[in-house]
């Protein structure tokens, strides 16, 4: 007679991205990672509380594996108030490579997360990554795979989101990808700070195809989007909430029957272990 085994569930994963030194929401695809003056992106949420604020209260509430994304420059000052906050609890992305990654290590950060480093050109460089791997060590790596739908599944995205790359999503270059890092960070950029769902089929191949720790963003737009990926994903897939989050002007997610969910999610996989 079956019975049900028990098994890891999803859980949540906090974040604080960062444009021009403030804490923001913004609807992916629109952002300009330049300095130019032209019209900026489409913002859901602008933060009046510091960098520092979202990092302890993530820490009060014990919510590890969140990322720091810094979107574009003039993002380092706030990004390392964050980490001071929270030294050790927060992973950084946004402009990291070889060269600035293991200060970014020092300033505070558990991981740091690594993007368009990977593209020199638009074009998947493995020795690149390779090389991160070597630098920073696996254990203190994640990748970030932005990502875009296209008829033939999903491609790679750069440059906020703007530029697709030659990398598409496979359960092959997820597989490559994994040989070199702890943690994958999956952006579905085109339903990125919309708040009306996630995108499944990309959460239910995430969940066929991941070996290592995964965390999904984009789209999610009320609690029920936590069960929703731990169901899809069979608990493989962890949630990043953003512009639903009350704490980020939302009203789709509050922040404490969020915190109260994770809870008994953490708790039930802790069981399962």
């Amino acid at each position: 007679m079956a019975t049900d085994v028990p098994r890891r569930h999803s859980q949540f994963r906090p974040c604080i991205d960062l444009h021009g030194g403030v804490v923001k929401q913004i609807v992916g695809g629109t952002l300009d990672l330049t300095d130019s003056a032209a019209a900026g992106p489409k913002e859901n949420f602008v933060a009046s509380n510091p960098p520092s604020y979202y990092a302890a209260l993530y820490k009060q509430h014990a919510l590890v594996g969140g990322h720091v994304i810094k979107l574009g420059p003039n993002n380092d000052a706030a990004a390392r108030e964050a980490l001071a906050a929270w030294t050790g609890g927060l992973q950084v992305g946004g402009g990291i490579s070889v060269k600035n990654a293991q200060e970014w290590l020092e300033a505070g950060a558990s991981k740091v997360i690594v993007t368009s480093a990977l593209f020199p050109g638009g074009k998947f460089d493995e020795g690149v990554l390779r090389e991160m791997c070597e630098v920073v060590g696996r254990d203190r790596l994640v990748v970030d795979i932005s990502c875009r739908k296209r008829e033939a599944g999903w491609i790679v995205a750069m440059n906020g989101w703007k530029t697709l790359t030659d990398l598409a999503v496979t359960a092959e270059s997820v597989k490559l990808i994994e040989g070199y890092c702890s943690e994958l960070l999956i952006h579905a950029a085109d339903v990125e700070g919309l708040c009306q769902g996630i995108d499944e089929e990309l959460v239910e191949r995430l969940g066929e195809w991941v070996s290592i720790p995964c965390t999904y963003a984009g789209g999610a737009k009320d609690i029920g989007d936590l069960p929703l990926v731990d169901r899809l994903s069979h608990g493989k897939v962890d949630l990043t909430f953003g512009s639903s989050l009350d704490i980020f002007g939302g009203s789709g997610v509050k922040f404490d029957e969020l915190v109260e969910v994770d809870a008994r999610a953490k708790a039930d996989s802790a069981a399962a272990a």
